[in-house]
């Protein structure tokens, strides 16, 4: 339920200038205030509570959740002590750098919650606490009217100054979006992404990008939605580099993710790209196949695209993935519930082994069966190896001799799939 408060005509709870109260009433302003400013982490947990359950788009979003938590905090401590320094008087609203976050996420995230529905549910609480604390103050009937009139109403008025603070913010965020650089050119390259017929001398004139040569595309991600855009341009900038492109591409399609597409790029070495990622976790790279022309910089796109959506779809542990190495798995995950089938049945109980022993077996696979070359590629004794695909033949339904192709696949389908639960020690031993 959203609160609405009406603001009062001039002749209903007319504001008092601090001059005009009492000697008493500003000492029990004054205490109130330092109650106010020492709250029960009980009070504090109703407050986030019934703030963030304003609107789901909260709830489901840490970030938000966080930046509105601490926004009604730190505005609550700006009125309260603003009130024990000077009790009464008007207080400067508060446009410090919570609620301005608060207000940049909410514009740029376009939900239907608003600042006002925060703030004025923010308000009804503390007021409720307000009164609270008079009634500890005093019990002389007159103090209680007028402790409870001079703070609703400075309540009432201090909230409607923030307010306007942050619908400038807001305003601002929204002109940012709407008319910004970034936004332009993402429409521009969707233009040549849908296949329009615009002039591409004008295109590549606006986006500084040549259209000619061979493109290598990108989309780059966040699984945790955080404030830190630089984090994502960041990567889009190092991960050309390491390539050695001259030239990228870079389109903002939304805050958590970015477009990119590398020109004329060298080669890409995968474990090179694995590592810069390695230091930030949330990140994601989908990287497509280099292709030639203004074709090649649509199909590398969707490549690039496709291999994203795989990744989501799985709840992939995999930080990087190239869309040629992942083409069959695609294919094969397009209907989860089908490719889950496949694996269940091709591998058993060995779907949930160790990641150790399904990685022995798949690259004794990749080496053709031939344990002295995968010994070696894994960096460990012969009969370790040995050991290991006795461990795994003993949870396979059937002998590998019999289904080498059918496991392989399903190995390398299980590497891209997120956690799955892992059968006991004792049936999964890595010997």
């Amino acid at each position: 339920m959203k609160l609405r408060t009406r603001t009062a005509p001039a002749t209903e709870w007319p504001p008092m200038a601090d001059s005009q109260l009492t000697p008493r009433i500003r000492e029990l302003i004054r205490q109130g205030a330092w109650m106010a400013l020492n709250p029960s982490p009980e009070w504090l947990e109703e407050l986030d509570q019934a703030t963030v359950v304003t609107d789901p788009t909260i709830i489901e979003n840490p970030a938000l959740a966080q930046s509105v938590s601490l926004s009604n905090r730190t505005t609550l401590i700006h009125f309260a002590t603003a009130h024990l320094r000077a009790p009464g008087a008007p207080v400067a609203p508060y446009l410090g750098p919570e609620p301005l976050r608060m207000a940049r996420i909410l514009a740029r995230r376009d939900v239907g919650i608003t600042a006002f529905d925060i703030y004025r549910v923010g308000q009804n609480l503390a007021l409720q606490r307000w009164t609270n604390i008079v009634f500890e103050l005093t019990s002389d009937p007159d103090e209680l009217r007028e402790l409870l009139t001079v703070m609703a109403q400075s309540a009432s008025d201090f909230v409607d100054a923030t307010l306007v603070g942050i619908s400038r913010q807001m305003q601002l965020e929204h002109h940012e979006l709407a008319q910004g650089v970034l936004v332009e050119r993402r429409k521009i390259v969707e233009l040549i992404l849908d296949g329009d017929s615009m002039h591409h001398s004008r295109a590549e004139a606006r986006l500084g990008y040549a259209l000619s040569g061979r493109h290598t595309a990108a989309v780059i991600w966040c699984d945790q939605y955080e404030d830190e855009y630089h984090l994502l341009d960041r990567m889009a900038e190092e991960l050309s580099q390491a390539v050695g492109c001259p030239r990228s591409l870079i389109v903002t399609s939304s805050p958590a993710a970015r477009w990119v597409w590398m020109k004329d790029a060298g080669p890409f070495e995968a474990d090179r790209i694995r590592d810069l990622v390695e230091k930030t976790p949330g990140l994601r790279i989908a990287l497509g196949e280099t292709a030639q022309g203004i074709e090649g910089f649509r199909r590398s796109h969707f490549d690039a695209l496709a291999t994203q959506q795989m990744m989501v779809r799985l709840q992939s542990r995999q930080q990087v993935a190239f869309s040629d190495d992942v083409h069959m798995i695609a294919l094969l995950t397009q209907r989860p519930d089908r490719s889950d089938e496949f694996i269940e049945k091709t591998l058993g109980a060995f779907a949930s082994a160790s990641d150790v022993l399904r990685n022995t077996l798949l690259t004794y696979i990749n080496e053709q069966c031939n344990a002295a070359r995968a010994s070696q590629q894994l960096y460990i004794h012969r009969n370790t190896l040995l050991s290991r695909l006795d461990a795994a033949q003993r949870l396979l339904p059937r002998p590998l001799e019999r289904n080498t192709v059918r496991i392989a696949v399903a190995l390398e389908a299980l590497k891209w799939h997120g956690p799955r639960t892992q059968v006991p020690p004792s049936e999964s031993s890595m010997a």
